[in-house]
C-alpha cells in the first residue's frame, strides 16, 4: 500500500488533483458570477460543472499514464525525470496559487458587488414571484377579480414553509407578462415566475396560468382552467399545490391543509370580498383617500356576510380595516377599536385556526389597544401558519420595534425584506429605527433605497428631511428633499407637519405661517399619525416671530377644541400634549405641566419606545416655556440617553425655538454641544 501511495506521489497524481481541483473551482466562480452578467442561460452554468465533475478521473488518469515533460508529452515509464529542472519542478505550485488567488477574489466580488436594484442574496430553487394576472374579461372593471385570484393563490404559497414566495407588494408594479423576466427576478430575488390571465364570464371562469424558470426563460409548464365560477377555490389549491409539486417543496399537514381550505360555499359573497379586498389593497399602497374607499370596503364586506354569515375571512378582514381607520386616524374614536375587536372575535370563533383571524386580533391589539405583549402573541400564531407571509413578518418587526426591541425588529424587517424586496416602505422603517438609535447615515442610505425604487415617496422624503436636521442641521439638503413632494400630496395633513416643523427649525416664521394657511383644523403628526391642533402650530410661529397678540388668540381658539377632542378621546397623548402647549402658550404653568404629564402618563416610554419619547420631548418644551429649567434640563437629557434620535439630538437643540427660554442656560448649551452619536 505504501508503495502505491510513493508511486502516486513519484507520477505527480497529488499535484494533477490539487491543480485541477483549483482551476475547476476558478472556472466554477467565472461561470457563476460572469455568465449572468450576460444573461447566458443557467444550463451553460449547469453544464460547466458536470464536465468539471467528469474531468476529474480522466484528468488523474491522465497523469498517471503520462508525464509532461520538455520534449512534449511522454509515458511515465519513458520520462526522465530527473532532467527536470525546479523551476519545472514547482512550476504546479504557481498554478495553484494563481488560481486560487482569482477564484477567492471572484467569489468576494461575486459577494459583495451586486448591480445596484439587484438582490443576489438568498436566491433559491425553491423561490418564485406571481405577477399581476391579466384581466381578460370583456367587462374590465372585473380587474378586482383576477386581482384576487392572484391574491389568493399567494396567500396559499404563504403557507408552505419550504418555499420563499415574494409579496404582492413587490410584484404589482410589473406588468403581467413582461418581456424582461430575468431582470425581474434578479430584482426580486427569485428564480420562478408564474404569470396568469383570469377570463370571467357570467357563471363561468377561465385561468391560464404558466410556471417559468425566469433565469433561463424557460417554461416549465402551462395550464389552462375552464371551470364554473363556483370551483375557483380548486382553481387556486390546484395551482398553489402544482407549483409545490415542481420545485419540490415539502408540505406539512398544516400546509397541505390550508391549500384544500374553502372561505366560503357562496359564490357571490366571495364575489362581493374580492371587490372589498381590492379596495383595501389600494388603500394599503397609499393611492386612494382612505376616508372615501374604506367605507365602501366595509359595506362590501357586509354585503358578503350577509350572504355567508359564517365568512370568516370576510369578518377578519372587516377587523382589520377598522382597526386601520383607528390607527391611521380616519376615525380615531374608542368605537372603531370595538367595532374591530367585535369583528375579530366573530372570526375566532367561526374558525379558530383562521391565520387572518389572528392577523386581525393582532392588529385590534397593536393599532386599537397598543398591548404590544397580546400583539405579539398573535402575530407569532399567525405565522406559525403563515411563514412566508411577508406582512405578518412586518408586523412582528415594528411590534418589536414598540417594545424597544431594536435589534430583534432589524432582524425581523430584514427577513420580512427578503419576501419583499421592492416595498419602500420596509426600507423606510429600518430607516426610522436607525434614526431612533442616532445612526443617522445608515438612516439616510435606507431612505435613499426607498427612493430609487420610488421616487417621489413622500413619507421617506419626510423622514429624510428630519434627518437631516437631526444629523448636523442641514437645512439646505431638509428642503431639498422636501421640495422633492408635490405640492398636492399631504395625506391628512403630515407632510404640512413636517414642513412646518423644518420652517420653524429653520426660523423662517413667516414660512412656517404660510404652510398653515388653509389648513384644517387638525394634522396628524409623522411619524406617529396622531392629531395635533393646528391653531397650537399657528400660535408657536406667531409668538416666535414677536406677535404675541395673535399667539394669544390662537392659543385661546385652540384650548376649547382641544378640550371636545380629549372628551371624546380618552387616552389620546397627542391632544393632551398640545392642549399642555396651549396652555403654556398663554402662560398658564399649572395647567400645562399637568397636561404635559398627563401626555407621558398615557403613553411611557416604558410602554411604547418608539411613540414615547415624543411625548416626553414635548414636556421638555413645556417645562422650558413655563420656567421649569430644571425639569426641562433632565428630561433633554434622558432623551438624549435612549434611543430617542427622531425626537431629539444636540444639533436640533441648535436649532429648536422652543428652546430659547432656556438657550443661555450654560447646562443647555453644554447638551447642545454634544457630539451627535
Amino acid at each position: 500500500m505504501n508503495n502505491f501511495f510513493a508511486e502516486l506521489k513519484r507520477r505527480n497524481v497529488y499535484k494533477v488533483a490539487v491543480a485541477y481541483a483549483v482551476v475547476g473551482w476558478l472556472l466554477v466562480q467565472v461561470a457563476t458570477q460572469v455568465f449572468p452578467f450576460f444573461e447566458i442561460p443557467n444550463w451553460a452554468v449547469r453544464l460547466i460543472v458536470l464536465l468539471i465533475i467528469i474531468g476529474f478521473p480522466i484528468a488523474l488518469g491522465i497523469a498517471w499514464a503520462f508525464e509532461l515533460t520538455p520534449q512534449g508529452l511522454k509515458r511515465t515509464e519513458d520520462a526522465d525525470l530527473a532532467t527536470e529542472t525546479r523551476t519545472k519542478r514547482y512550476a504546479w505550485m504557481y498554478v495553484v496559487i494563481v488560481g486560487a488567488l482569482l477564484s477567492i477574489g471572484l467569489f468576494f466580488v461575486g459577494r459583495y458587488t451586486a448591480p445596484s436594484g439587484v438582490n443576489t442574496s438568498g436566491v433559491t430553487a425553491k423561490s418564485i414571484a406571481v405577477l399581476p394576472f391579466e384581466n381578460l374579461s370583456d367587462d374590465k372593471g372585473a380587474a378586482y377579480f383576477a386581482d384576487g385570484i392572484q391574491d389568493e393563490i399567494l396567500t396559499k404559497l404563504a403557507s408552505i414553509a419550504d418555499l420563499k414566495v415574494i409579496s404582492r407588494t413587490s410584484t404589482q408594479k410589473f406588468k403581467s407578462a413582461p418581456a424582461d423576466l430575468p431582470q425581474i427576478a434578479k430584482q426580486l430575488g427569485v428564480m420562478h415566475i408564474l404569470e396568469g390571465s383570469v377570463q370571467k364570464a357570467v357563471d363561468k371562469v377561465r385561468v391560464n396560468v404558466q410556471l417559468i424558470d425566469a433565469r433561463a426563460d424557460s417554461h416549465l409548464w402551462a395550464k389552462t382552467y375552464d371551470r364554473d365560477l363556483a370551483d375557483v377555490f380548486a382553481i387556486q389549491s390546484e395551482v398553489a399545490q402544482e407549483i409545490a409539486d415542481s420545485l419540490k417543496a415539502k408540505l406539512t399537514p398544516e400546509a397541505a391543509q390550508s391549500l384544500e381550505q374553502v372561505p366560503t360555499r357562496n359564490v357571490e359573497a366571495y364575489n362581493l370580498y374580492l371587490k372589498a379586498g381590492y379596495y383595501v389593497r389600494d388603500v394599503d399602497w397609499g393611492n386612494s383617500d382612505p376616508a372615501i374607499v374604506l367605507p365602501r370596503a366595509l359595506d362590501l364586506y357586509a354585503q358578503a356576510i350577509a350572504k355567508d354569515p359564517s365568512f370568516a375571512l370576510a369578518w377578519a378582514q372587516v377587523s382589520y380595516v377598522h382597526s386601520w381607520m383607528h390607527w391611521f386616524s380616519v376615525d380615531d374614536s374608542p368605537k372603531q377599536v370595538q367595532l374591530a375587536e367585535d369583528a375579530a372575535q366573530h372570526a375566532i370563533a367561526l374558525n379558530p385556526q383562521l391565520p387572518e383571524a389572528h392577523i386581525a386580533l393582532g392588529y385590534v391589539a397593536y393599532w386599537g389597544k397598543r398591548d404590544y405583549a397580546s400583539a405579539l402573541g398573535e402575530f407569532e400564531q399567525a405565522r406559525k401558519a403563515r411563514p412566508n407571509d411577508a406582512n405578518v413578518i412586518i408586523a412582528i418587526a415594528l411590534v418589536n420595534r414598540r417594545l424597544g426591541k431594536w435589534q430583534i425588529a432589524l432582524d425581523q424587517l430584514s427577513r420580512g425584506a427578503a419576501l419583499d424586496p421592492q416595498n419602500t416602505a420596509v426600507m423606510e422603517e429600518v430607516g426610522t429605527i436607525a434614526s431612533a438609535m442616532r445612526r443617522y447615515s445608515e438612516a439616510l442610505k435606507q431612505f435613499d433605497r426607498s427612493l430609487a425604487i420610488q421616487p417621489g415617496y413622500w413619507s421617506a422624503l419626510c423622514d429624510a428631511a428630519r434627518v437631516h436636521m437631526l444629523s448636523n442641521g442641514q437645512l439646505d439638503k431638509a428642503n431639498q428633499a422636501l421640495a422633492e413632494i408635490p405640492a398636492n400630496v399631504d395625506p391628512q395633513g403630515q407632510v404640512r407637519f413636517n414642513r412646518f416643523k423644518i420652517a420653524m427649525w429653520s426660523r423662517d416664521f413667516q414660512a412656517a405661517l404660510k404652510i398653515l394657511d388653509g389648513a384644517p383644523d387638525w394634522l396628524r403628526n409623522n411619524p406617529g399619525h396622531r392629531l395635533v391642533a393646528t391653531s397650537v402650530f399657528r400660535g408657536q410661529a406667531l409668538e416666535a416671530s414677536g406677535q404675541i397678540q395673535a399667539a394669544h388668540a390662537a392659543y385661546e381658539g385652540a384650548i376649547p377644541l382641544l378640550e371636545v377632542a380629549i372628551n371624546s378621546r380618552a387616552g389620546e397623548s397627542s391632544i393632551h400634549a398640545s392642549l399642555g402647549q396651549a396652555y403654556a402658550g398663554l402662560g398658564r404653568k399649572t395647567d400645562a405641566v399637568r397636561e404635559g404629564l398627563k401626555a407621558v402618563e398615557l403613553l411611557p416610554v416604558s410602554a411604547d419606545a418608539f411613540d414615547g419619547p415624543t411625548y416626553l420631548g414635548q414636556l421638555a418644551e413645556i417645562q422650558a416655556r413655563v420656567g421649569n429649567i430644571d425639569e426641562a434640563l433632565s428630561i433633554i437629557r434622558q432623551l438624549l440617553d435612549m434611543p430617542a434620535g427622531f425626537v431629539i439630538s444636540p444639533a436640533l437643540l441648535k436649532l429648536d425655538p422652543a428652546w430659547d427660554p432656556i438657550r443661555n442656560d450654560p447646562r443647555f448649551q453644554k447638551l447642545a454641544e454634544a457630539p451627535t452619536r
